[in-house]
């Protein structure tokens, strides 16, 4: 069965009505960014649709934030939601655009690899990383979401968090995936009080056999763990003593990238 569209005098396909609108929606966004200043009219004809289809999308543009009216004209331009929702993508630039120099330093003198991390949708989620010139290196993590309870990165992140924090993020039951990965709830939150005692963590063989990481968190100007930076190797050559070692770099390193990102410890 077809859904009726009778603003636009024709039919949706019942499976592409709705990435139509979304479509539609996109382009309403581009056109005003491209003009500044457009009526609903001049988005009615960009888009090739009747002025009513046209001001339903711009009225539900307008409800999240994404566009606001002139109230003397009459007319639509860009809402303060775009800043935020930039500002979301801006801010994760900034920390990998301050991080890299020191992420490359840090994999030189460790010889491990360095990941830079951020919570994602009740995960960690990998934005940069730096090799290090050892002949056995870590997996490439870049892009990939890892989960918090089993890695020391996951756990530098959650210490950010409130403890109805934590548990909201990690829901009801924690996967295994060794026989050290920490599943249970009141262990996991004294791990990380320890790391916010301690301002680092260190894992071995939590999300896989034979894996050490060490990490340390990494903060705005307003002092949240907004990262965590980490170092992380094959436990034969990453030994205890070298972990140690790149643990008191890695809080250093922190330090710095938070400084570039205005954070200043009282």
């Amino acid at each position: 069965m077809s859904n009726s569209n009778e603003a636009d005098g024709g039919l949706d396909h019942p499976h592409t009505g709705t990435v139509q609108s979304v479509d539609r929606a996109v382009t309403v966004l581009e056109v005003i960014a491209r003009t500044g200043l457009v009526g609903v009219t001049d988005i009615a004809a960009e888009l090739g649709v009747h002025k009513s289809t046209a001001s339903r999308i711009v009225t539900t543009l307008e409800a999240r934030g994404l566009v606001e009216q002139d109230q003397r004209r009459g007319k639509y331009r860009l809402g303060l939601g775009i800043l935020r929702l930039a500002g979301a993508t801006t801010a994760r630039l900034d920390i990998v655009q301050e991080a890299c120099p020191i992420t490359k330093l840090l994999a030189e003198a460790t010889g491990e690899t360095i990941n830079i991390a951020v919570l994602s949708d009740g995960a960690a989620r990998y934005l940069d990383q730096a090799a290090g010139p050892a002949s056995v290196q870590s997996h490439n993590w870049v892009g990939q979401r890892i989960p918090l309870h089993a890695t020391s990165n996951g756990k530098v992140l959650l210490s950010g968090l409130s403890e109805s924090g934590i548990r909201s993020v990690l829901g009801a039951k924690l996967k295994t995936y060794t026989p050290q990965t920490v599943v249970s709830v009141p262990t996991l939150l004294a791990q990380i009080a320890a790391v916010v005692e301690t301002g680092s963590s260190v894992v071995v063989d939590e999300l896989e056999v034979g894996l050490s990481a060490v990490s340390a968190p990494v903060r705005n100007a307003h002092g949240d763990v907004i990262a965590s930076i980490s170092a992380s190797g094959p436990s034969f050559r990453f030994t205890d003593e070298k972990v140690e070692s790149a643990r008191e770099q890695l809080i250093r390193a922190a330090a710095d990238i938070s400084a570039r990102l205005g954070w200043r410890e009282h």
